[in-house]
């Protein structure tokens, strides 16, 4: 029995250029089977004479096919997010798999590299396969791939076993938290992460440098008092491994750049042919040392919120090609660490929820295509993680369904991450995700009050309000935001 899903209508991103005025995606168990225009897709009938397998009884009435009018929407592959902390193990207060991976997947995430800096540190290949493991198991989240220690307990001294790593299902090494200070060790992980399919991440920051601050070194660490942290922490660290990259002509991923030169030396050295790849995060690019002032703590992150300089330099690196990805660093922390002492309090801000309206803002601020927009938060970091290449006929079904008109507020209150440290709470956005596709399931859909008859379409994790069925009745539809999913059922036909 096949099952089969036709999105109708959307504006498509990152596949045909011809689709993105309006096209039809139509999936079959789990993966793409055709692109094509608007209305030259549909779905196919059920089979007749022929009987649920052995073992399999199957009601009269149950869906085999589901048809989602997407006028108005933007259907692109299922954004990726390269760099998130899910807190698991060790700090499940913070965050944990079925949280993060439910916040991801509301933020219009179909997949996340989770970072090993936890408690332990994941540096073993049983780590990996049991996390791995428990994270099939959130059924309303998105895809967890796990990276692994680039360094036996991210010490900096001695590899860990890339090959085992890698047979577990490992998609990439780093230390990120800390940088690899001896140039040796780096070198060689580069060039054994190669030989076993795996991406080096480098969190560049020299602690020399970096160690006792708080925030930019400049004018604003020095009008409150604080220690800074020069912007020569990072670029130092960049410099190295790029040139490493060059040196061994293997690929290296830097992690969130903050600084203009940091962007610039990622651009030079790729102009030198290193096989070198970069991201930032969204609050580099709306954010800047500005905020720190009142010591809000929830304007406190590792690299530091940067200058006005920086922040346009960064926007201008995306739209050349130089960054190519933007990945949240979504870091959790509960009160405990945030509702102290600026100098005492954690660094890092919750993002899975604010990315995709951050970077619909930014391509209304800055004129980007949409197109650069599936490059930066699908196509690449796919590409760089070794996923199938998305959006395609015979890849996997991961969308993220977006309305770039719906306007609303956000308020962490509503969130699905157990943190809320975050400072745009409060911020109007226009534009979101409305629903995302797993492997062609729905895990995420935006919910909104409004009755069918008496049948709800609700797929959202938090629990249902009393009165709300949790299934819909045959027939019944329930528009999300301008999305509608129209369920057309089939009883089976016996043989």
């Amino acid at each position: 029995m096949h099952t089969h899903m036709l999105f109708r209508g959307a504006r498509i991103m990152g596949g045909p250029p011809e689709l993105e005025r309006g096209g039809d995606i139509l999936v079959t168990d789990g993966a793409i089977a055709a692109l094509g225009p608007s209305g030259s897709l549909k779905v196919p009938e059920p089979a007749a004479g022929r009987a649920a397998p052995a073992g399999c009884p199957e009601a009269p009435g149950q869906p085999e096919s589901v048809t989602v009018d997407c006028t108005g929407l933007l259907a692109f592959p299922g954004f990726v997010d390269m760099h998130v902390h899910l807190r698991t193990p060790g700090h499940e207060h913070k965050e944990d798999l079925s949280s993060g991976l439910a916040a991801a997947a509301a933020g219009g995430f179909a997949s996340v590299l989770a970072m090993p800096n936890t408690s332990p540190p994941v540096d073993g290949a049983a780590q990996v396969s049991d996390l791995l493991a428990r994270a099939a198991k959130v059924r309303n989240g998105a895809r967890l791939l796990q990276s692994a220690c680039l360094t036996q307990g991210r010490k900096g001294e001695s590899l860990c076993e890339y090959f085992e790593i890698r047979e577990a299902g490992a998609s990439a090494v780093t230390d990120d938290g800390g940088w690899v200070t001896d140039g040796a060790v780096m070198r060689r992980a580069i060039d054994y992460a190669a030989v076993c399919g795996l991406l080096p991440l480098t969190h560049p920051e020299d602690p020399t440098l970096s160690r006792g601050g708080s925030m930019h070194e400049g004018r604003v660490s020095t009008r409150l008092g604080l220690r800074g942290i020069p912007p020569q922490a990072e670029e130092s660290a960049i410099y190295r491994d790029c040139a490493l990259s060059l040196l061994t002509g293997n690929p290296v991923h830097v992690c969130h750049v903050s600084t203009a030169e940091g962007a610039d030396l990622v651009r030079r050295f790729k102009a030198m042919g290193a096989r070198v790849s970069c991201e930032t995060a969204p609050h580099y690019l709306f954010l800047t040392h500005e905020r720190v002032l009142g010591f809000d703590s929830h304007a406190k992150m590792n690299p530091p919120l940067r200058t006005e300089r920086d922040r346009e330099a960064l926007r201008a690196a995306l739209a050349d090609g130089t960054v190519d990805a933007i990945a949240t660093d979504h870091a959790p922390h509960s009160v405990l660490e945030k509702e102290v002492e600026f100098m005492d309090a954690a660094c890092g801000i919750t993002g899975l929820e604010t990315a995709v309206p951050l970077a619909l803002k930014l391509v209304r601020e800055t004129g980007m295509p949409l197109a650069r927009l599936a490059s930066l938060m699908s196509l690449n970091p796919a590409r760089l993680l070794g996923l199938p290449e998305p959006m395609k006929p015979g890849s996997p079904a991961d969308l993220t369904l977006v309305d770039p008109d719906l306007e609303w507020t956000y308020l962490t209150e509503e969130g699905l991450s157990k943190s809320r440290n975050t400072p745009f709470e409060g911020w109007e956005f226009t534009g979101r995700a409305v629903m995302t596709v797993v492997g062609g399931e729905i895990r995420y859909r935006l919910v909104r009050p409004w009755r069918a008859g008496d049948g709800w379409l609700s797929d959202d994790p938090r629990p249902p309000a009393r009165d709300r069925p949790s299934q819909p009745r045959p027939g019944a539809s329930c528009p999300i935001g301008r999305l509608t999913l129209v369920l057309q059922l089939h009883a089976r036909p016996t043989a």
